[in-house]
């Protein structure tokens, strides 16, 4: 009886609520505590000088997941072409420091596709630019703490002095505490911003950008948690 009572007033809620996220009015608070104000602006690599690389670079780009085209074609998802673009645009700027740089690309297969992440985005890596020679595939990963472990050790076998790590901006924060958790300080670089769009009307992508959000944001509690309780 007292579930039939408050079963209009939950449905009522539960709409409202939804429609605040479709519409951006809660969607895009959600976004902003993901993506940070230092995080916000997408890196620039005309701007780096040539002494921000060392003599030994290396340039990590995270995994951020993969598509199967109607075709079968296993393809990197939307965001992940910002990513490879700027992987390349700023490999191209460390070479042309004069340094050794390398391209790390890290992602396994969390989504038990056909192939793994870092597979998937090599031949995108490879027309965009990057030689063969220089890049590295780490394609064990399934999370971005396991991006950080694979990867500590390529960089210290590769005695790397100076490394970027390249991801989308909702997903720096927790990499970047990662990445620190294994004693590695990488220059962030931000390949694209997540913008909610407000309105009366819902859209579908503001309630994809609030259900990444949250995942980054339990991630994030997740670490500290688990720091907490000493299983990191």
């Amino acid at each position: 009886m007292l579930w039939r009572s408050a079963r209009r007033p939950i449905a009522v809620a539960v709409a409202v609520f939804f429609w605040l996220l479709a519409s951006g009015w809660l969607a895009r608070p959600l976004v902003d505590l993901a993506q940070p104000p230092d995080y916000r602006t997408p890196y620039d690599p005309a701007t780096t000088p040539a002494a921000a690389f060392g003599p030994r670079t290396a340039i990590i780009m995270l995994g951020g997941g993969t598509d199967i085209r109607p075709d079968g074609t296993l393809v990197p998802q939307h965001d992940v072409y910002a990513r490879i673009a700027l992987t390349a645009a700023l490999q191209a700027r460390c070479l042309a420091a004069g340094g050794i740089c390398r391209v790390i690309v890290s992602g396994g297969n969390p989504q038990h596709h056909p192939a793994s992440e870092a597979d998937t985005y090599a031949p995108w890596l490879l027309r965009a630019g990057v030689a063969k020679r220089d890049l590295v595939l780490e394609n064990r990963s399934l999370t971005t703490w396991e991006n950080a472990r694979n990867v500590a050790s390529i960089v210290h076998a590769q005695r790397a002095d100076t490394l970027f790590v390249v991801t989308s901006a909702y997903h720096m924060p927790r990499a970047m505490l990662d990445f620190h958790r294994f004693r590695m300080n990488p220059v962030p670089a931000v390949s694209g911003v997540r913008h909610v769009r407000l309105g009366i009307w819902p859209r579908w992508t503001n309630l994809r950008d609030a259900q990444t959000a949250l995942h980054e944001l339990i991630g994030i509690a997740q670490f500290y948690v688990y720091r907490m309780l000493g299983w990191f």
